[in-house]
Order: structure tokens, then C-alpha cells, then sequence
């Protein structure tokens, strides 16, 4: 409606080639043009004074969609129409008789706003006014929930329960009620001066701890703690005797035993106290000053110096010297006759006559195992004897001898090894070493020899396989193994068979070329015939199929 339609052609060879004109001019071919429309520009305005019209679609299609707004609140709105925009509430009279009412909006936003004034000057907003009486105007009262009262006006009810005495959080703390509503209990705060950080609601809070009360450090040690707060454990010290001090445990206080004065190993003797931690006492050492090897723990050595001479063991008209007084150094001593015969470690024979020295003392001074002979018996001719070794060889002269023994002349190794004696004077040090191709060593007897098959040149194996021997004894020969590089294993002592070319039975036929690509003995099958006349043609475990 509303367009004029125009066809130019009026044929059926021309379907569809009409015009659609809209009354402003707007064409469209073929089909109903879209005419525009903004029905707020109609005259009168369909939304009326005071009121804002908006089209948000002028399509000709779109009809009754138009927003009318009330001016004086533009949140009052109606689509296809006037909105209502004012609304005396006093026109209904809801103040009743003798009072006055008054709407100062006259908006359905704003319904409820209405005053009604009594001729007293008594006032009510939203509802009729109560006209008490003009001579009791500021005799109401106002009751709080926790009591309080006050009359002719709003009473007080805040309760700051920081206004407690004494306060509720104790000294040294700042008390904070924030919210001092009747009704608000429990909710004040507690901060410690020392650290306002530190808070606690409903009860003071725990700002100091001495950690030094549960004796941290222990028995000998002082103990500050410099910041006595929760936020700051851990920062006490603990301080030993002598100036050694720890954070936040107990110092390792170092005792020097040796520091004594005087010192506990007394006169001539060191001591070394290795471990100086308070907990590790009485370990200090004695040494002797002139012995350092003769040692003592928790006290002094009982004697470091020994004068051997002082028990007067050379007897009547001898000199005797003690020249080492160490007490770990004995019967060192010498005896000296009037006439320069001299003994160590026993009383000298002064006498000039015939002295035999081997028989002269019991034992004799080559002791067991060895032969004493005294070339020259005459008292003048001391410490001449001669003692020999009975088994081995080495002779001394005025001492017993150090005789040189070799063990592996007994054969101790027996058949198959060879023996070598490490030191002569020394028993049981002897080693037996196993003969090639077997192994095996052993020290002050006979070794236990392993024959290892696989070690024999050349190889029982053979080149490029492994030869494993699990049993390398005497009595376990021809127990070896030997493995391909692919893992094919000879059954018993033989050369495994690593490598089978199944080619070589020409299993293909004439004309045909045979390929095993792996000839390892456990790969059977894989290998492949190739038609000369045709190398497409294949086949894997057999002959192709080469004519047709």
C-alpha cells in the first residue's frame, strides 16, 4: 500500500522487470520497495507535549514501534503511544480533612514522595499526618536495644567496648571498636604497641615471647633473646663461656682441656686435646715428651723416663749406664767393668780368665735356632761370639743373628706354580702364582688354579665368535661355548656354524638369480629368486613364476 507498480514491458518474456515506487521516490524492480517511514515526524507528535519521540526501525514495515519518554524523567517510557509522565498524588486527597498535601514530583517514578501538613505544622511524607497535640510536641521517647533511652530525640545506643575499664586488651596493647553498634559485640581489636601488625579480635593478643623461658641453649651458656615478639622466633643466642655464641640454637662451646693450668698431663709430657666440643670430654691425650709413641687418654703417661740403672742390675764395682731412658727403650743399659769389659742388658763377667760367652749365660745370647761359637775364650776378648743360623743363612758377631729363610725351597706350592719369597726373613709371606694358560695366586700357600679354555691362543672359537668357559677348573674341561655375532651357539665344545647361504643348493632353477640377504643360520627361508628375463618378477622361498 502506499507504492505506485509500473511494468514496462507487459510480457511473459520480461517476468519480473516491474517498479515498486514509494510515495518519497524510493523504486525497487522486481519486488515491494522499502519506503522509509519515521513515524515521530508525523504533526501532531503521536507522543504529545513534553515528551521525546524516538523511531529506532523507519522502515515502512515497521510500524508502531516508535518510543515516547516523559521529558521530566526519562526513564518513563512507552512504545506506541504517549507515556504517563505525571501523576498527582494529591488529587486522590490522601491526607484527608484539615490537612494540606503537597506533590512535589507529580511522576509515576516518584509515587510515594507526597507530604501531608496538619495546621499544627505536624508533617508525614507517604501518608496522612498524626496531629498530636501542639502542648506535647518533644515528650517521645527512643529506646535503644541495649536499653538506653533519650526522649525527644534519636538516642545514642553505641557501645564502644574499648571504653571497658580496665581495657579489655590489657597493657600495652591499642584497643579498636569498629563498629560501635549495640548490636555489634566481640568485634573489637587488640594490636600490641610493640608491633601493630599483631592483632587479635575479641581479647588481647600474645605480642611478647621470651624464647629464652624453655631454656634453649642448655646448662652453661647464656641466652638474649633481643626482640621479644611472636614475629621474631628464632632470633635468641646463645653464648658459651668463653665468647662462642649461636643464633637460634645452642653454641658449640669449644673446651680445650689442654688450657688447664696446670696442664693435666704435667711436667715433659704434650697433650692434644683433638675434639674441643663441650660435649666430648676427658679425651684429651698424654704423649711423652721424649717418646711421643708412649700415649695416654684422660691422664698422664705413669712414667715416660726409666732409669733402668737405678735398680742397680750390674751389681758391685760396675758402671751402669742407661743411655736411653725411655720407657718404652729396655734393657738397653750397660754394665762396665774396672777393667773396660763391658755387658749391655746384664751384669759384665770382669774376670780375666777363660770365658766361653755361649755357655757363659743361660740362655744362650743366640738364642733358640741358632749356633753360638767363641773363637776366642780369654776374659780380655768380649763380645766375639759368633751365632749362625741352623735353617737358612746369616751369622752376626757379639749378636744374635737375622737368619734368611726361603720358604719356597720346601716346595710349598707344589707342581704346576711357581713360588716367590717375598722377604727372606719373614715366615708365611711367600706367594704361589699359577703357571699360563691357568690363574691364580695365593700368599703363604698354594693357590687354587682356574683354566680358562677361552684363554688359549688361538682361540678354540675360532675369529669373530665368543668363547665363553663357565667352569674354569682342571676338572671341568671341554665345557666351553662358542656364540656367532648373531647369537647362533655350537652345542658343546665346537666352532659354531654362523653363516648359511641357502643359494648355494640353487633352489631357484635355471634362469633365475638366487639372493639371501641374511645367511645367518637361523634365517632360513628369507632367500629370493629373481626372473632373469624380467628382474620385477620375484619370489621369497621358492622360484618365481617367470613366463606366462
Amino acid at each position: 500500500m502506499g507504492q505506485t507498480c509500473n511494468d514496462p514491458m507487459q510480457s511473459v518474456s520480461s517476468i519480473g522487470d516491474f517498479t515498486c515506487e514509494c510515495a518519497n521516490g524510493v523504486k525497487a524492480t522486481g519486488a515491494a520497495a522499502v519506503c522509509e517511514t519515521d513515524e515521530c515526524a508525523a504533526t501532531p507528535s503521536p507522543c504529545g507535549a513534553d515528551q521525546t519521540c524516538t523511531d529506532p526501525d523507519t522502515a515502512s514495515n515497521k510500524l508502531h514501534d516508535f518510543e515516547c519518554a516523559c521529558n521530566s524523567d526519562m526513564s518513563i517510557k512507552k512504545v506506541d503511544g504517549p507515556a504517563t509522565c505525571d501523576k498527582d498524588e494529591c488529587s486522590s486527597n490522601p491526607c484527608g480533612m484539615g490537612q494540606t498535601c503537597n506533590d512535589p514530583s507529580q511522576t509515576v517514578s516518584s509515587i510515594g514522595d507526597f507530604t501531608c501538613t496538619c495546621a499544627n505544622g505536624v508533617v508525614a511524607t507517604g501518608a496522612a499526618a498524626t496531629m498530636q497535640s501542639v502542648s506535647s510536641i518533644g515528650d517521645f521517647t527512643c529506646e535503644c536495644a541495649n536499653g538506653v533511652k533519650a526522649t525527644g530525640a534519636a538516642a545514642v545506643c553505641e557501645t564502644d567496648e574499648c571504653a571497658a575499664t580496665p581495657s579489655p586488651c590489657g597493657a600495652d596493647q591499642t584497643c579498636t571498636d569498629p563498629d560501635t553498634a549495640s548490636n555489634k559485640l566481640h568485634d573489637f581489636e587488640c594490636a600490641c604497641n610493640s608491633d601493630m601488625s599483631i592483632k587479635k579480635v575479641d581479647g588481647p593478643a600474645t605480642c611478647d615471647k621470651d624464647e629464652c623461658k624453655s631454656d634453649p641453649c642448655g646448662m652453661g651458656q647464656t641466652c638474649n633473646d633481643p626482640v621479644k615478639s611472636v614475629k621474631a622466633i628464632g632470633d635468641f643466642t646463645c653464648e658459651c663461656s668463653n665468647g662462642v655464641k649461636a643464633t637460634g640454637a645452642a653454641a658449640t662451646c669449644e673446651t680445650d682441656e689442654c688450657a688447664a693450668t696446670p696442664s693435666p698431663c704435667g711436667a715433659d709430657q704434650t697433650c692434644t686435646d683433638a675434639n674441643k666440643a663441650s660435649d666430648k670430654l676427658h679425651d684429651f691425650e698424654c704423649a711423652c715428651n721424649n717418646d711421643m709413641t708412649m700415649k695416654k687418654v684422660d691422664g698422664p703417661v705413669t712414667a715416660c723416663v726409666v732409669d733402668e740403672c737405678t735398680s742397680n742390675p750390674c751389681g758391685m764395682g760396675q758402671t751402669c749406664v742407661d743411655a736411653d731412658t725411655k720407657a718404652s727403650s729396655t734393657n738397653d743399659y750397660t754394665c762396665e767393668c774396672a777393667n773396660g769389659v763391658m755387658a749391655i742388658g746384664k751384669p759384665a763377667i770382669c774376670e780375666m780368665g777363660s770365658i766361653d760367652e755361649c755357655t757363659a749365660t743361660n740362655p744362650s745370647p743366640c738364642g733358640a735356632d741358632q749356633d753360638c761359637t767363641d773363637p776366642n775364650t780369654t776374659g780380655a776378648s768380649l763380645m766375639d761370639f759368633v751365632c749362625s743360623c741352623r735353617t737358612g743363612k746369616g751369622s752376626a758377631v757379639g749378636a744374635a743373628a737375622t737368619c734368611e729363610v726361603n720358604e719356597c725351597d720346601s716346595n710349598p706350592c707344589g707342581a704346576g706354580q711357581d713360588c716367590t719369597d717375598v722377604m727372606l726373613t719373614t715366615t708365611g709371606d711367600f706367594e704361589c702364582s699359577c703357571r699360563l694358560p691357568k690363574t691364580g695366586k695365593a700368599t703363604g700357600m698354594a693357590a687354587t688354579c682356574e683354566f680358562d679354555e677361552c684363554a688359549s691362543t688361538p682361540s678354540p672359537c675360532g675369529m669373530g665368535q665368543k668363547c665363553v668357559d663357565p667352569v674354569k677348573t682342571d676338572a671341568s674341561l671341554k665345557d666351553y661355548t662358542c656364540e656367532c655375532p648373531n647369537g647362533v651357539k655350537a652345542t658343546g665344545a665346537a666352532i659354531a656354524s654362523c653363516d648359511t647361504d641357502e643359494c648355494a643348493s640353487s633352489p631357484c632353477g635355471v634362469d633365475q638369480t638366487c639372493n639371501d640377504p641374511n645367511k645367518a643360520s637361523n634365517m632360513l627361508h628369507d632367500f629370493e629368486c629373481t626372473c632373469n628375463s624380467d628382474p620385477n618378477l620375484k619370489a621369497v622361498d621358492g622360484p618365481a613364476t617367470c613366463d606366462k
